[in-house]
């Protein structure tokens, strides 16, 4: 059973962090950009000529490691599923830097006996040799087998409502067969997207791609779509994880302009059709 004291209380050492220009590459590549070499765009993320870093990168920096597989915790960790991704975007990434990071439980929402569990974490980035606040990402652990265990009922956190009406732009992202096993090497190890046998034991047909991925996949086709390929213009981006995705599938963004920098925005693989990310909002700057 989740012990609710001992993981809302969970004692995280700060995480200081050297990343290095071939690890923004790495990012970027996990994302599948570079899958047009001639496309000077996507070149600036994954050529170390004029290099920058994505500022989706800001998600994977300072990640605690796999503490809700500490058995202290009580959590079914096979049945773990990353529920919610925001991110505050207060300085660009530089490609390369050190930086401190410091996370938090903010709250755990018990659903109900058979209903599952919602863990809310907040962590904040700082560049480590200014102090300076680089970003702050805020997510929720959607624990599905952890409900019942007599915590609070609320609040949950409140998302962001899609318009119901045709998007103003639709981006398509091929993804590779081999998306998960490149990406996992930004730091997300979890066995669930690699081994086939604890996928199956997760309820997976097969290993599925980082929630993360999919994440960092919008981002581009925001920064592509509303800042002209601009890193210094992305401001927010809040999802809801909604649906898995599988290695090899094609995502679709479908974008909604909402006025002042603001737009909605969803994620959906056609092909099985499925809403893969939902409740998307961002803020870009002029």
């Amino acid at each position: 059973m989740l012990n609710y004291e001992t993981l809302l209380n969970w004692p995280f050492e700060d995480v200081e962090q050297t990343y290095t220009e071939r690890d923004s590459i790495l990012y970027a590549l996990g994302l599948g950009l570079g899958s047009d070499p001639l496309d000077k765009h996507q070149l600036r993320f994954v050529y170390e000529e004029a290099l920058e870093a994505l500022p989706t990168m800001g998600v994977v920096l300072g990640n605690p490691g796999l503490y809700l597989r500490d058995p202290a915790t009580g959590v079914d960790w096979r049945r773990l599923v990353h529920g919610e991704q925001g991110l505050v975007v207060h300085r660009p990434l530089r490609a390369a830097a050190t930086t401190v990071s410091r996370n938090h439980i903010e709250s755990i929402v018990d659903k109900g006996e058979g209903r599952g569990a919602l863990v809310y974490a907040t962590r904040e980035t700082r560049d480590s040799a200014t102090g300076e606040l680089l970003c702050t990402t805020t997510s929720s652990a959607y624990c599905r087998a952890d409900g019942g265990f007599g915590g609070p009922s609320g609040p949950v956190r409140p998302v962001h409502a899609v318009p119901d009406r045709e998007p103003d732009a639709v981006v398509s992202h091929p993804t590779l067969p081999q998306a998960a096993l490149i990406y996992r090497l930004s730091g997300d190890y979890n066995p669930l997207h690699a081994d086939p046998d604890i996928a199956r034991s997760a309820g997976f047909e097969r290993p599925i791609l980082h929630g993360l991925c999919t994440y960092g996949i919008a981002g581009w086709a925001i920064l592509s779509t509303l800042a002209d390929h601009d890193t210094s213009r992305l401001r927010r981006l809040d999802v809801r994880f909604s649906a898995p995705v599988i290695p090899g599938d094609t995502i679709d963004t479908l974008i909604w302009r909402e006025g002042d920098g603001q737009a909605a925005f969803r994620c959906r693989v056609a092909a099985r059709n499925s809403t893969v990310i939902d409740n998307g909002y961002c803020e870009v700057s002029a």
